[in-house]
């Protein structure tokens, strides 16, 4: 696995593959990585013969400095798990790289930005789009993988996509739970003990969430009923619960016969932000 530090060294391995009729993956990540990112390597090696994985902590998508600070970066660990997973090579740039000089364009996603993570982090998905708009310009990949529990995000990315016109295809892969149903996070290693025990209650809760929608329960009384839960666990500080269609993420007044709802929520844990989804076709 090579190790790529700039962006013209990632360009140039990138063009080369191109060149040699390969076709190139790219997988990026902000690090402390997991199995439901190893997950995306190897979906991405199936179907490319070239993977890139990259690992870079992009400051311009946190609008909490202090959740920066303590974002867990593990680089050795990281690098040791890539490789076996299929990753062909690492791009690992430093914040001067990426940014060697501070962006002025700002994105608008509209309505797809203006409810749950857009809400309530004020600039995140700006700094998602200008980062991963940075990845596709340096590495020009035929495919990106990234996983279902950003739901939102894979939206946003989506739609950066279609809107600038991106040559590539973005492939969304399922998430990846431990045993007890917690989703895979980068932010679990920070859980204490107590607060990994109360954990698993997130997907319990879209899981009862989902079932009740397949019943046909309205809306309204759904969210309340989770907003219910969460509210009555102690250690939880809920953000929010939303019953939105799948595809626009607008909260649902009604179900639409024929549309997908997604089921999300974010919720503050032991001083440690998680959120998950559940999509019920």
């Amino acid at each position: 696995m090579q190790i790529l530090t700039t962006a013209a060294a990632l360009h140039a391995y990138t063009e080369t593959a191109r060149r040699a009729g390969q076709r190139v993956g790219l997988v990026p990540t902000m690090g402390a990585l997991h199995d439901g990112h190893l997950q995306l390597v190897q979906a991405a090696r199936a179907q490319c013969n070239v993977v890139v994985a990259s690992i870079f902590v992009n400051p311009t998508q946190f609008n909490n400095a202090e959740d920066f600070r303590l974002y867990p970066r593990v680089p050795e660990a990281d690098a040791a798990l890539l490789a076996p997973a299929g990753c062909t090579a690492l791009f690992t740039p430093s914040v001067e790289e990426m940014y060697p000089r501070p962006t002025v364009l700002r994105f608008d996603f509209g309505d797809l930005e203006r409810v749950m993570e857009g809400a309530h982090r004020p600039g995140h998905f700006n700094g998602v789009a200008t980062v991963v708009s940075k990845l596709f310009h340096m590495a020009r990949p035929h495919q990106a993988f990234f996983g279902q529990k950003d739901w939102q995000q894979v939206a946003i990315i989506r739609q950066l996509v279609a809107d600038l016109s991106f040559d590539l295809e973005i492939v969304t892969c399922p998430t990846i739970r431990e045993a007890d149903g917690l989703a895979m996070s980068s932010r679990n290693c920070r859980l204490d003990a107590p607060a990994r025990a109360v954990a698993p209650l997130l997907h319990q809760v879209l899981e009862a969430a989902a079932a009740q929608v397949r019943q046909g329960v309205p809306p309204a009384q759904v969210k309340a009923a989770a907003d219910a839960t969460l509210a009555a666990e102690p250690l939880l500080t809920p953000e929010y619960v939303e019953v939105a269609d799948a595809e626009t993420l607008q909260p649902l007044d009604v179900y639409a016969p024929g549309r997908a709802v997604v089921l999300c929520l974010a919720a503050h844990l032991g001083g440690v932000r998680l959120i998950d989804n559940v999509v019920v076709e």
